[in-house]
């Protein structure tokens, strides 16, 4: 679950729903800046599919006693959260290979420097796994493969942008993770400046170096969950009935 916290309540996202998100920005991406067509579509799956591991966790949030909100998908208990990222990941195998490993390239680059014995296990078995699946592709290009993982991640923390800020915040005053612009985005300029993303107003996100073919809009599903509510019923039940809720989004050049 993605949290955004108000005086008076959560605003939460399913995490599936962030990747569907992801998914739609890379639907616009102009696939001159890649090497190659090639793959594309397997590339735009993996988008749409990469957090799919947490769709049974996002179905009862659990709540964080120590912080005294729900536990997000950054601070959700380690081993549970390797172990549902493993699964997510077979399921994506099962349907597609290409796609799969780029999400297993994916997760194991939040663990990079880790020296936790239950990362190490999972980044040890996913290096086994991308071997495996990396023989499906005798001709692999490494270096698309790179671009493709690169776009995977852009459009994992373009989403995650536009989760985690507060529509039309502020540039000083973004989530910490996106006031320096965003990373891994050397497939869109070689100059290796940032790429800069910024709320224009509640409605309007503009980028630049702009990535997409032209301007669109993006739908994102939440639910407001009131702190009132949470201490009424807990928060499992709290979720349960509150309204699902979609803001409408334009992502534009700026």
């Amino acid at each position: 679950m993605i949290i955004r916290e108000t005086k008076d309540s959560f605003i939460m996202i399913r995490q599936h729903d962030h990747a569907f998100l992801s998914g739609e920005t890379i639907k616009h991406f102009n696939r001159n800046l890649l090497k190659s067509d090639e793959f594309f579509e397997d590339a735009l799956y993996a988008a749409y599919q990469h957090d799919r591991s947490w769709i049974g966790l996002d179905e009862t949030p659990i709540w964080n006693d120590r912080e005294k909100t729900p536990y997000t998908f950054s601070d959700y208990p380690l081993l549970p959260k390797l172990a549902f990222y493993k699964i997510g990941v077979d399921e994506i195998e099962r349907v597609n290979t290409y796609a799969s490993l780029l999400c297993s390239l994916h997760f194991c680059s939040f663990f990079s420097q880790s020296k936790n014995k239950d990362c190490l296990v999972f980044l040890t078995g996913e290096a086994r796994r991308q071997m495996r699946l990396k023989e499906s592709f005798p001709d692999l290009d490494e270096e698309l493969l790179q671009q493709h993982f690169h776009l995977l991640q852009f459009s994992d923390n373009l989403s995650l942008y536009l989760c985690l800020n507060e529509p039309g915040v502020g540039k000083e005053d973004e989530h910490p993770w996106f006031r320096n612009g965003f990373k891994h985005t050397e497939i869109f300029h070689h100059d290796h400046q940032p790429l800069t993303v910024r709320w224009m107003n509640e409605k309007e996100v503009t980028l630049d170096p702009y990535p997409f073919n032209k301007d669109f809009h993006v739908s994102l599903q939440y639910k407001i969950v009131t702190k009132g509510l949470i201490e009424e019923m807990g928060i499992a039940e709290a979720y349960e009935k509150s309204d699902m809720e979609e803001m409408k989004i334009q992502l534009c050049r700026s």
